[in-house]
């Protein structure tokens, strides 16, 4: 399995953009380069999304990729996932290790340095960062600017993924803010066949390799 500080490209899931079934989503995700898929679904319940997390470890696993559960503590317990990811109002990462335990990997989004060192010294194992680009996945996000990114990544000793509106088209633009990778959702998944989903993931993933040591 990858360790999350040598993941580059960070893949989202997100229902709505395609009919391709969604393991075969991930699969070519992580064929294309995704060292980390997180399962977001807003449609279903806990209970379901932990099935739909216990599938799609049965594509990730063997493949050496990472899995994450957006927003619920339960269902990256009750499946096995490797972790979880906490937004500001979805508890504490203290919290949540005490009931994952120390194996499982922590990850809280943060658009302040305030809220990044927090999430650091509550025992966040990496964060997302952003809206840093207009996003049609959160229209209404906030924006976090080049230079917030950027002093952010240099407040804490956790890796920052950027995330928000991020494609091929603007990837190499946050060249120099010395983030360990970026987050995508439509980048990746906007997609009418599993081939574009791999052809996207490795775009981005050769791309954000030329600006993240």
């Amino acid at each position: 399995m990858m360790n999350i500080a040598a993941c580059r490209l960070y893949g989202i899931t997100n229902p709505s953009y395609t009919a391709i079934p969604l393991e075969e989503q991930v699969k070519a995700a992580v064929i294309g380069g995704c060292g980390i898929i997180q399962l977001r679904d807003k449609n279903s319940d806990e209970d379901m999304l932990a099935e739909k997390a216990a599938a799609l470890l049965r594509v990730t696993r063997p493949l050496g990729a990472l899995l994450i559960v957006n927003d619920s503590v339960y269902a990256a317990e009750k499946s096995g996932a490797d972790g979880v990811h906490l937004g500001q109002s979805d508890g504490s990462p203290e919290k949540a290790r005490s009931i994952l335990g120390s194996g499982k990997i922590i990850g809280v989004t943060a658009k302040t340095v305030e809220q990044s060192v927090r999430a650091e010294s509550m025992g966040a194992d990496y964060l997302g960062c952003g809206a840093i680009f207009p996003s049609p996945t959160k229209p209404g996000a906030i924006g976090v600017s080049r230079e917030l990114l950027t002093e952010i990544v240099h407040s804490v000793n956790i890796p920052v993924y950027a995330i928000g509106g991020i494609s091929s088209e603007n990837v190499l633009t946050l060249d120099g803010t010395g983030i360990s990778g970026i987050a995508v959702v439509s980048g990746v998944f906007s997609a009418s066949s599993s081939e574009d989903i791999t052809m996207n993931a490795r775009r981005l993933s050769e791309q954000v390799k030329r600006i993240c040591i």
